[in-house]
């Protein structure tokens, strides 16, 4: 297998998968109160196989594994801490399953998703604890074969910083997703609008990272916000940016897929992003398979 980050400065944007979590949703899983998709991969792990597969078909070169809520954190809330280790385990082995059923003509990368948001007020993380999950995760990510790390809907410095140090610590590449929205004062601010005021602006949480980051992106982030993002990231990074906007609205504990974009809208605004210099695109919640062929279509 080449290798991700060489593919990456062909100049050829790289295309990511979509929504996985909503994907299952929209059809038939059943979401936990407190964790989202926490649980589908125990619980409808054909389903995700399935949807993993559907992407690839799609023409996806990056699927992510359904790790984003299977954090410790998440999962003490959900009542299901006791699964931890299966669940992650389980989410590597079906991606990679997915990309060995698939068998693509093109080539197809595994990320481990992490992420330290919670869903709840009921388990607000601890700094303290964070490290040590974190690190467990990320290993039993990489034991499970994920070709690198994307970090998601990272909204503050400090947690994005333990999350990087502890998968970096595996020796696999890590990317750094921030999720960011504007600001009244039009600035370019960490994290989505309903999140307290006193989040960091994103040029600060760009600047609070370590050197070696191999690539940033904006995600989880409306379509609208996407293009100041990237003037910011690129105003304070000389490395390669990544774009995976959502669609529709989040109203514990399922998405609501209003009025949702179309194929042809979503890849028109992906090709301003490609346009301002991002070399890898998809999509995330609210996004399927339909507009990831779109995405195939125009850019390979």
């Amino acid at each position: 297998m080449s290798d991700f980050f060489e593919r990456v400065q062909t100049g050829q944007p790289v295309i990511i998968d979509g929504g996985t979590g909503t994907e299952m949703e929209k059809r038939g899983a059943k979401m936990e109160a407190k964790g989202w998709s926490a649980s589908c991969t125990l619980t409808a792990p054909d389903l995700l196989r399935g949807i993993h597969e559907d992407y690839i078909k799609a023409g996806a070169e990056v699927i992510i594994t359904n790790t984003f809520a299977t954090s410790k954190e998440v999962l003490d809330d959900c009542g299901l801490g006791h699964q931890f280790e299966e669940m992650n385990a389980a989410a590597a082995r079906i991606a990679n399953e997915a990309r060995k059923n698939a068998a693509a003509d093109h080539e197809v990368w595994v990320a481990g998703s992490m992420s330290a948001v919670v869903f709840t007020d009921e388990k607000q993380p601890k700094m303290e604890d964070l490290q040590a999950n974190f690190e467990r995760q990320a290993e039993i990510l990489a034991e499970g074969g994920v070709d690198f790390f994307t970090l998601e809907m990272m909204n503050d410095i400090e947690p994005t910083l333990i999350a990087y140090n502890a998968a970096a610590k595996t020796g696999l590449p890590v990317i750094v997703g921030f999720n960011a929205h504007t600001n009244g004062a039009g600035e370019i601010q960490l994290g989505m609008g309903h999140y307290p005021s006193g989040r960091p602006l994103l040029s600060e949480g760009i600047q609070a990272l370590p050197d070696g980051v191999p690539m940033i992106t904006i995600m989880h982030s409306l379509t609208s916000d996407i293009p100041a993002s990237l003037e910011v990231i690129h105003a304070n990074y000389d490395g390669p940016s990544g774009v995976y906007a959502h669609w529709g609205e989040f109203i514990m504990p399922n998405w609501q897929f209003n009025d949702m974009i179309s194929e042809q809208a979503y890849g028109d605004a992906a090709e301003a992003w490609v346009a301002a210099g991002t070399r890898l695109v998809g999509g995330c919640c609210g996004i399927g398979p339909e507009h990831i062929r779109e995405l195939t279509k125009r850019f390979r």
